[in-house]
C-alpha cells in the first residue's frame, strides 16, 4: 500500500509492507513494515538512486522530516531519493509496546516474539522491500549508530542488494560480547560526566542535592513512577550528543523550585526522558543486539557496573550511567514493567545466531565509508577501528570534531565526505 502527498520542498509517499515475523517461516504470522520515501519535488518523476536510512537504537523510529532545507537530508536528496525505514516494531512499522507486550500469555511467547526484532530480521525486512521497490537493482544505505550494526549484518547477510554503505558513529566489534563494550563504555562515560561537572561545577553540587532529597523521602513521576537516584542517574544517555551537557545543564537549572521541592517541569521531562514508552524496544533488546553464539549477556550492565566503585550511589561526585540498562529499570519503570520476565529469558538465551560474516566481510567488494568518532560515548572507538580492518573495500574517517550525533550536527558535512570517501573506494 502506498500514499503520496507534498510535505515543504518534499516529494513523499508512505509505503506499507507485510512482511513475515520469522523471515524462515514465510507462511506463518506476519506483520507490517512502514517507510516513507522522500524525494526533490522537482525530480519526484526520475529514476533516482534509493538511499535507504537505517535509524541508530534499537528500538528507533525513521525521523519525521520537516523540510529538505538542512543536514543530511538535503544533501541526500541533491543525488537520491530517500526511504526512511521504520524498523520492525517502531513507529508505524507493527509497534512494541507495553500495551502489545500485556497481549501475550506468557513470558516465553513474548521472549520468543522479541527475538525477531534483531539486526537479521531488519536486514531480512530491507531487502523484500528493495525487491519490491527496486527489482533486482541494488541501493545504497546511510546507518546511523545501530544503523551502523545493521549495514554490517547487512553485508553479511545480502551484500548483492547494497551498492555502497555510509556508516556513521555504528561499526560494531564482530566478535565483541556485550561484557566486552562495557568494559569500554563504562570509562567514556566516567570522562563525559567529569568534562560535564567540569563545564558547569555548579551541576555537582546539585545533583547531590536532589539525590539526597531523593534518598530522604519518596518523590513520585507524573505516571506514578517513584523517581530514585539511580533512575536520575540514566539521564547520562544524552552525554554522548553534540549537545547533551547544555540539554542536562538546562534540566537540572529548573530542577529545584523555590519552595525547595523539585520543580513540576523537571518531574516531567525526567519522565519524558527515562519512561520508554516512545521506544521501548530501545530498552529490551539493548544486550540482545550484542548476543551471538553460545554465550548469554546475563545483564552485562549490570555486572560491570558492580565492579566500579566510582559509580556507587554514595561516591562524590555522583556520576551518571549512560546507554546501559539494568534489571531494577524493568520493574520500577512502568514502560518497561510489562518486559520484566522476557528480558530476563532474553538475557540466559545461549542459542543467538551469528550476525556478522567475517570472511564474507572480509572478501567485501561494496564500498563502505564509516566515520568513527574518537570519543564516542556509546560505540567504543577501538572496537570500530579493529572491524573497519576487517572489512574489504572500507574506509575510515576517525574524528574527534563531532560526537556520536554528527551525521545530524554537521548539517550536510558529514555525508557529503562519507560520499566522496566511497565514490575514491568504488
Amino acid at each position: 500500500m502506498s500514499r503520496s502527498y507534498r510535505l515543504p520542498g518534499l516529494a513523499v509517499t508512505d509505503h506499507t509492507f507485510t512482511v513475515p515475523l520469522d523471515h524462515a517461516d514465510p507462511a506463518g504470522p506476519s506483520i507490517q513494515v512502514f517507510a516513507r520515501e522522500v524525494s526533490d519535488p522537482a525530480r519526484a518523476g526520475e529514476r533516482r538512486p534509493w538511499l535507504l536510512y537505517l535509524q541508530g537504537g534499537p528500538g528507533g523510529k525513521s525521523p519525521r522530516p520537516l523540510n529538505a532545507t538542512t543536514g543530511w537530508l538535503a544533501r541526500a536528496l541533491r543525488t537520491h531519493r530517500v526511504l526512511l525505514l521504520d524498523q520492525r516494531g517502531t513507529g508505524r512499522s507493527t509497534p512494541v509496546t507495553a500495551r502489545s507486550a500485556g497481549q501475550f500469555s506468557d513470558a516465553r511467547e513474548l521472549a520468543a516474539h522479541l527475538a525477531f526484532f534483531r539486526a537479521d530480521s531488519i536486514v531480512a525486512d530491507a531487502e523484500l522491500i528493495r525487491h519490491q521497490l527496486c527489482g533486482d537493482g541494488p541501493w545504497e544505505t546511510l546507518g546511523q549508530s545501530y544503523g551502523g550494526f545493521l549495514t554490517l549484518t547487512y553485508l553479511s547477510q545480502a551484500p548483492e542488494g547494497l551498492r555502497a554503505c555510509y556508516i556513521t558513529g555504528g561499526l560494531p566489534g564482530l566478535y565483541a560480547t556485550a561484557d566486552d563494550v562495557y568494559t569500554a563504555t563504562y570509562p567514556q562515560v566516567r570522562e563525559k560526566v567529569t568534562a560535564f561537572y567540569a563545564h558547569y561545577p555548579g551541576d555537582r553540587e546539585l545533583v547531590r542535592r536532589i539525590a539526597d532529597l531523593l534518598d530522604r523521602r519518596s518523590v513520585h513521576l507524573p505516571d506514578g513512577d517513584r523517581l530514585t537516584v539511580r533512575r536520575l542517574r540514566t539521564l547520562g544517555l544524552v552525554l554522548g550528543m553534540g549537545d547533551g551537557a547544555e540539554r542536562l545543564h538546562w534540566l537540572l537549572d529548573e530542577a529545584v523550585g523555590t519552595d525547595g521541592d523539585l520543580s513540576a517541569t523537571f518531574l516531567q521531562q525526567v519522565m519524558n526522558l527515562t519512561g520508554f514508552v516512545d521506544n521501548p524496544l530501545f530498552a529490551v533488546l539493548q544486550e540482545s543486539i550484542f548476543a551471538q553464539g553460545g554465550k548469554p549477556t546475563d545483564w552485562a550492565a549490570a555486572r560491570a557496573l558492580a565492579n566500579r566503585p566510582e559509580f556507587c550511589e554514595d561516591a562524590d561526585p555522583l556520576l551518571f550511567t549512560g546507554e546501559m540498562f539494568y534489571p531494577w529499570m524493568f520493574e520500577e519503570i512502568a514502560g518497561l514493567r510489562p518486559f520484566h520476565d522476557a528480558v530476563r529469558l532474553l538475557s540466559e538465551r545461549a542459542d543467538w545466531p551469528t550476525l556478522y560474516a567475517p570472511s564474507r566481510l572480509a572478501a567485501n567488494q561494496v564500498p563502505v565509508a564509516a566515520a568513527i568518532y574518537h570519543d564516542d560515548m556509546y560505540v567504543p572507538a577501538e572496537l570500530s577501528l579493529a572491524t573497519a580492518c576487517s572489512v574489504g573495500a572500507l574506509r575510515a574517517w576517525v574524528t574527534n570534531e563531532w560526537e556520536h550525533d554528527g551525521v545530524n550536527a554537521s548539517g550536510e558535512g558529514v555525508l557529503s565526505r562519507l560520499m566522496d570517501m566511497a565514490v575514491d573506494r568504488a
